[in-house]
């Protein structure tokens, strides 16, 4: 089910585009910068939070790291991922496919800044053999997402 919604997502939203499959694991950031041929900076991870009552996704490069300090003075308090029982029931999505596309329910996305460090950039697409390619500026519009300065400072980065 994942896959197919975010199949649809993308059918109905940007046709223009195509969802990825290999032949290998993407579900790590390390896996799927292995499968792309690309830095692991590129690969968007999808992190599953709880605010408060609220579940929301914060989508990053995948060499970084959350800032404790940026984060609380962000979002008013500490980060608290969700467990991973509770990340296909609250998503749709199977640990290792989670992206913000195609969600079972509307989640509040936020893209940190440290993804505008490359031209494209690849989050999971629902399934943990699935990616997409697409620009940090696309992924934002798409998924309707705030920008927040909330990752550790990681350099510049090498393509």
């Amino acid at each position: 089910m994942s896959l197919a919604s975010v199949t649809d997502f993308f059918a109905t939203r940007a046709p223009d585009i195509a969802i990825q499959r290999y032949a290998t694991s993407t579900a790590t950031v390390a896996l799927a910068a292995e499968a792309l041929g690309v830095v692991p900076g590129q690969i968007a991870k999808t992190l599953s939070l709880r605010l408060d009552d609220e579940v929301v996704l914060l989508v990053a490069r995948g060499d970084a790291r959350i800032d404790n300090r940026k984060y609380k003075d962000t979002f008013g308090q500490k980060a608290r991922m969700l467990g991973l029982d509770e990340v296909e029931r609250e998503t749709g999505h199977p640990v290792g496919g989670v992206c913000p596309f195609g969600l079972a329910r509307p989640l509040r996305v936020f893209c940190d800044v440290s993804l505008k460090a490359f031209d494209e950039v690849f989050p999971a697409a629902g399934a943990p053999d699935a990616a997409v390619r697409l620009t940090p500026a696309r992924l934002a519009v798409l998924t309707r997402a705030e920008w927040v300065d909330v990752a550790q400072d990681v350099g510049v980065a090498v393509a």
